[in-house]
């Protein structure tokens, strides 16, 4: 079953609310075994809604609406529905009975605009709503359904976990959905594609896809199947599943679909026992916070700096002055000397550092903007390595302290080499 799915609303088009309906009717639908094809957002337009569900029902099995069932003018579904299925606007007396209901629980006048709520397409079958004023509206046009809700959140939700979604699986016939998510970090989408996993032609087949969706943190890795019984769906996983995992192994921290980089290193440090200290310059506690995000990391992590300032790298780290006016702040020298100031301080088994030139001023051509040096210091060893980021200020941030945890992350776990192929110097 191919579904489309019609946001309504002038808000979404100029930004005002993010469309989140959408993203959220997309995921049920997937996990039924159903077939999102296509999401369009039309404003508050007689002729653009109606044009829109000319092509939805040209072109899907199944048509999903949201929003502008509500009271005010700008509210024009209904509308638009009646003019497109040649109906008028009935009173719903059930409707209007729990909509005052609503009102005379929460101790509110009844506005007159509410009395609307009640009046609904002749054509339509009524989903009740218990949740708002608006109710959900369910039509058969041309042999295909057209599910109609209110465009809040919660009360989308509500319709389509209890009235939709059991409608279109039971039309549909029974489809099972498998997937399998990966979290990557420490390596571009095209190299982990090209070089890492490699080609996969042999084995996607009907039904089986793989989509790489790279953000700010990495890249997540999805796998999904769609097949006649559940087992089948499984099975059809598994050799993609081996492969990504077997090859892709140094770049994993999480076979899941929301798991953190930070979740994934506080874990890993509490499994070993071992203790946390950061001294951040460029990234200005940006680590510490995000370490500090995570519930029981105050098992591993004992503290940090945020020595913006050389003196205060002097003066907190025991960095000396003289390192630092010899190879300036931005250097391998500091940050290594951070790094190992910064364990030394609070005792901790691992430290990490940064420094270097955020942006968007103040770099030159020997340390331009986007360069930070990373420190690192361990049972095993200090060292530090030279990272090129990009012009951007926050994202320079985000990302240093990012490929930090993931350097933190490899020396745990004893993975040899470095994110993003960097080049580790020792002192």
């Amino acid at each position: 079953m191919r579904v489309h799915i019609l946001s309504v609303g002038n808000e979404l088009l100029i930004g005002d609310t993010v469309n989140t309906n959408a993203s959220r009717m997309g995921r049920w639908l997937t996990q039924a075994g159903l077939t999102c094809a296509r999401v369009v957002t039309v404003g508050d337009e007689y002729d653009a809604l109606t044009d829109a569900l000319d092509a939805a029902f040209r072109q899907a099995d199944a048509v999903l609406l949201t929003g502008g069932l509500g009271p005010t003018h700008d509210d024009i579904t209904k509308s638009v529905l009646c003019g497109y299925f040649g109906v008028e606007l009935v009173r719903h007396e059930p409707t209007l009975v729990a909509v005052r209901r609503m009102f005379e629980r929460r101790g509110l006048a009844f506005p007159p605009s509410n009395f609307a709520q009640a009046d609904l397409p002749a054509n339509a079958e009524v989903l009740p709503n218990p949740l708002g004023t608006a109710p959900g509206l369910w039509f058969e046009h041309q042999g295909k359904p057209l599910a109609v809700m209110p465009g809040v959140p919660r009360e989308m939700a509500h319709l389509m976990e209890h009235e939709v979604m059991p409608r279109l699986v039971a039309r549909a016939g029974g489809r099972a959905y498998r997937d399998r998510y990966y979290q990557v970090v420490g390596i571009g989408e095209s190299t982990l594609s090209d070089w890492v996993i490699g080609p996969v032609d042999d084995l996607l087949q009907p039904g089986l896809t793989m989509a790489f969706l790279p953000h700010t943190e990495g890249i997540t890795l999805r796998i999904s199947s769609v097949a006649d019984t559940p087992a089948r769906a499984e099975a059809a996983l598994q050799p993609l599943a081996t492969r990504i995992s077997t090859k892709a192994a140094a770049y994993i921290f999480a076979s899941d679909a929301h798991t953190r980089l930070e979740t994934a290193v506080v874990a890993l440090l509490t499994e070993a026992g071992r203790t946390l200290a950061t001294a951040e310059s460029c990234t200005g506690g940006w680590i510490s916070n995000l370490v500090t995000n995570v519930p029981g990391s105050s098992a591993v992590f004992l503290g940090g700096v945020a020595a913006y300032a050389n003196a205060a790298k002097t003066d907190l780290l025991d960095v000396p002055a003289d390192l630092i006016a010899a190879h300036g702040a931005v250097s391998k020298e500091v940050a290594i000397a951070m790094a190992a100031g910064a364990a030394r301080r609070f005792g901790a088994d691992y430290a990490l550092s940064t420094t270097g030139i955020a942006g968007p001023g103040g770099g030159s051509a020997d340390k331009p903007v986007g360069l930070v040096w990373i420190g690192f210091h361990g049972p095993l060893g200090t060292f530090a390595v030279e990272a090129r980021f990009f012009k951007e200020r926050l994202v320079n941030k985000e990302k240093a302290a990012l490929t930090a945890l993931d350097i933190l992350r490899r020396q745990v776990l004893g993975i040899p080499g470095m994110p993003y192929d960097l080049q580790p110097e020792y002192p």
